[in-house]
């Protein structure tokens, strides 16, 4: 059966800490570079995300992602380096477009970001079960309608590719053709929309019935199935992550 999530089971002291602590990374490493907009911290923070991924051994599922978003990457290069508003020094000149240092610079900024900040959620995604990183958040007062539309979000795309495999292998074993040129694919694409919206709503329907077979707009105060497990020394690292945004901060504003 095709797990409903993007999560990957793996055995490393990535996935061993617990969903909170690493929510709380992901906020310090998201919102740090945006507070201390230099290259070398920004890059830094990027290449920390990756080794984190590396030791995690989920850098393969990052790769396709980061494909992806190359080309809006290579625009913003294109983009700023010819038309960024502070422009001055000339670094190079292609077919009469010039580029210059201050619009290179700047959206190496930016794609440095960009880039930090998928790592980092793609760490949390790829290394937490969708339902105990929810749990955590509700066990901390988040609303647990907030958490259910939080965790429906993070299992849409993988439920949506499993339904769409499923219509797919139907549609050829009825005789459709579904692979082949460009065009054979997207003629097959058409009559997959159809039953791939309706199977969602439908799948939508029956998810909100049995929950609400199971009690989940009672006024009454929630429990949780299992005790929640926190290894030895989250605490602190916690606490380390808080402080170092804190000196971030700090430093920000003294220079």
């Amino acid at each position: 059966m095709r797990s409903l999530s993007l999560y990957v089971k793996r055995n490393s002291l990535i996935h061993k800490i617990d969903p909170f602590t690493k929510i709380i990374y992901v906020f310090v490493s998201v919102i740090s570079p945006f507070i201390m907009p230099t290259l070398i911290f920004s890059a830094s923070l990027t290449l920390i995300n990756l080794m984190l991924l590396l030791l995690a051994k989920v850098v393969k599922r990052v790769i396709p992602i980061i494909s992806f978003v190359f080309i809006i990457i290579l625009t913003i290069f294109v983009i700023q380096g010819m038309f960024y508003g502070a422009n001055q020094t000339k670094l190079f000149t292609i077919f009469n477009l010039s580029f210059y240092v201050e619009g290179i610079l700047y959206a190496a900024k930016i794609s440095i970001r960009a880039i930090n900040v998928l790592l980092a959620f793609s760490l949390l995604i790829l290394t937490t079960p969708p339902a105990e990183m929810i749990e955590s958040l509700v066990r901390r007062g988040m609303p647990a309608k907030l958490g259910y539309i939080m965790h429906s979000v993070l299992q849409i795309i993988p439920m949506m590719s499993s339904n769409a495999s499923i219509i797919m292998d139907a549609q050829r074993a009825r005789g459709m053709e579904t692979e082949g040129s460009l065009w054979v694919r997207i003629k097959a694409f058409i009559p997959l929309i159809g039953p791939l919206v309706m199977s969602s709503l439908v799948n939508t329907h029956e998810r909100s019935i049995a929950l609400e077979v199971r009690g989940f707009s009672a006024a009454t105060k929630k429990t949780f199935l299992h005790q929640e497990e926190v290894p030895g020394g989250m605490k602190q690292l916690r606490i380390f992550l808080l402080l170092f945004l804190a000196a971030v901060l700090v430093w920000r504003l003294t220079l």
